[in-house]
């Protein structure tokens, strides 16, 4: 009888549990106070309808519309009451307060088993050491140093490009080169390593990166994905394919990029002795020398495998978000071509200034014209209105650590009637952040909101101006202290590669493309979603006019 009770008691206690989770705590819960979208199943939810960039405009201005700007809904399961955010101010705390809202453990789980501890999955202390590592090393005089990188990556990228179109137009997939190009760019630039895949995408470790990230991006179904969170032990004993793609990819990049770590430190340690300084420009030598600064106290420096995990951590947010954010301008060009040819004349008014072939542009001429194109209006108008309309991080998730009262700059409603400027969040209550919903909000951009229009960023409205956020009024690199420090890098690449493809190309819509949120916002073809990820358009060379 009492091996019995024994054996019960686990299930018993399980059984107690969700019965708590499903009822009592439901009942209790004081997210009851915020309305929100009725379940019409038990394991119904709402993620669908908040995660899906093909149906979030129109579902945010509902929710708006109905209930309010801080909204309750469903997560995975029936107890997973979440809240989401739709109120700048509301956004504003939650963001500034990495200490209280922390990504959620799922979240680190999943990125961590991939791309190990950096900077995208660590929080507190370590989150705040390896920040204030790498800080120095996207300084803009550092990122000044890349220029050159950038645009020999982009004359590559024409020259194949013309190749595939000299017998005229043909329809190029311009994310998969786009990816290929960023990829090369963050290897020189990350850690001075040749790639090449924009003309071989042999190498073992571009190999295992991208394979490492399609199976970050695929995760092999949600069964697996479970298990890779909840029970990573008996994933990695029943491991599938997936399981050992990414175990594979590891272990390479351990081999390939920690040989890398070990021989930047050795140049710079000979550099010391030597008393001529190693004068490598990489993330990964300015990372190192930052670490080893006497700056930084000698308990808070980072490990190898932390310097690992964070090279890796480049690898992903460097490459993907860059690539997929010129990819979704192409489209939108090839989709307006007037605005296409006005950018296109703006840009070859600058081309006089500089020799007609791109070899022959030295290294301070690259620079000069970097500093010039940066500047010009309708390319800064066009850069930030394609990301504001389609901002590569869709949304983002954090998790109260503690109960909190978050305020607001709109009234809540209150399932009582009451009208509120805060609202009580208890402890482990997921929040949803959807970035997306405050660069389409028609209340601040106006009633053209969800159209792709340059020309607005030359009188934005009063109501823009009061979010100053991380960049240009947008949420497209996040905000707060965990806003994306590449920033200046990103724009770096997609400014010198629009010179340089649309001097050189006219770009024409081929087929339909869809979006899907898959971790970042991707192009599809439409009704093909297992094709994979693709944008292909109708690419022509350009012949500039006598």
């Amino acid at each position: 009888m009492l091996l019995l009770l024994f054996a019960l008691s686990p299930l018993a206690a399980l059984i107690l549990f969700v019965l708590y989770r499903l009822i009592i705590a439901r009942f209790f819960n004081v997210l009851n106070q915020l309305r929100g979208p009725p379940v019409s199943q038990w394991f119904g939810n709402h993620l669908e309808h908040v995660l899906n960039p093909s149906v979030t405009p129109r579902v945010y201005e509902l929710f708006i519309q109905r209930y309010g700007r801080a909204v309750k809904i469903r997560g995975f399961f029936p107890w997973d009451e979440r809240v989401l955010i739709l109120d700048p101010v509301a956004l504003s705390h939650i963001m500034k307060d990495t200490t209280t809202y922390e990504k959620p453990w799922e979240s680190r789980t999943l990125i961590t088993s991939i791309i190990g501890c950096g900077m995208l999955s660590a929080e507190g202390q370590m989150h705040r050491r390896q920040r204030r590592v790498a800080m120095p090393a996207f300084s803009g005089q550092n990122m000044q140093t890349l220029v050159d990188i950038v645009f020999k990556k982009g004359v590559q990228l024409k020259d194949v490009w013309e190749n595939m179109t000299s017998g005229g137009e043909a329809k190029i997939d311009v994310c998969q080169f786009l990816s290929r190009a960023t990829f090369d760019i963050i290897g020189l630039a990350g850690f001075d390593y040749t790639f090449n895949a924009i003309h071989d995408e042999t190498n073992e470790l571009f190999l295992a990166y991208r394979n490492a990230f399609e199976v970050f991006i695929s995760q092999g179904g949600p069964f697996r994905t479970l298990l890779s969170i909840y029970l990573p032990s008996i994933n990695k004993l029943f491991a599938d394919e997936t399981v050992r793609t990414v175990q594979r990819s590891q272990r390479v990049i351990r081999r390939v990029a920690g040989r890398l770590i070990q021989e930047k430190k050795q140049k710079i340690e000979a550099g010391e002795l030597s008393g001529d300084p190693y004068d490598g420009k990489d993330l990964l030598t300015l990372l190192l020398k930052s670490n080893a600064s006497h700056e930084v106290p000698f308990e808070q420096r980072l490990s190898d495998e932390d310097i690992l995990h964070n090279i890796n951590t480049f690898m992903f947010a460097g490459s993907d978000t860059s690539s997929l954010s010129m990819t979704w301008t192409l489209l939108l060009l090839a989709q307006n071509p007037i605005v296409q040819a006005r950018l296109r004349d703006e840009l070859l008014s600058v081309a006089s200034q500089f020799p007609a072939s791109f070899s022959d542009f030295s290294p301070d001429q690259i620079q000069s014209l970097y500093n010039v194109v940066s500047a010009l209006p309708l390319l800064n108008n066009v850069t930030r209105e394609s990301l504001r309309l389609i901002p590569p991080l869709h949304s983002t998730l954090r998790v109260a650590t503690r109960t909190d009262e978050i305020p607001t700059l709109h009234p809540i409603r209150t399932n009582d009637g009451q009208d509120k400027h805060s609202f009580t969040i208890p402890k482990n209550t997921v929040v949803h952040v959807s970035l997306e919903s405050f660069n389409l909000d028609k209340s601040v951009w106006g009633d053209d909101a969800w159209e792709f229009n340059p020309d607005r960023w030359d009188k934005l409205p009063q109501a823009v101006q009061r979010y100053p956020w991380h960049y240009s009024s947008l949420l497209s690199f996040s905000a707060g202290p965990r806003a994306c420090p590449g920033l200046r890098f990103a724009l770096i690449e997609i400014k010198i590669f629009y010179y340089i493809m649309l001097t050189n190309f006219v770009f024409t819509e081929a087929d339909q493309i869809t979006k899907h949120n898959v971790v970042l916002t991707r192009p599809y073809l439409s009704g093909k979603f297992r094709a994979g990820t693709q944008c292909p358009l109708l690419v022509s060379p350009f012949v500039r006019s006598v």
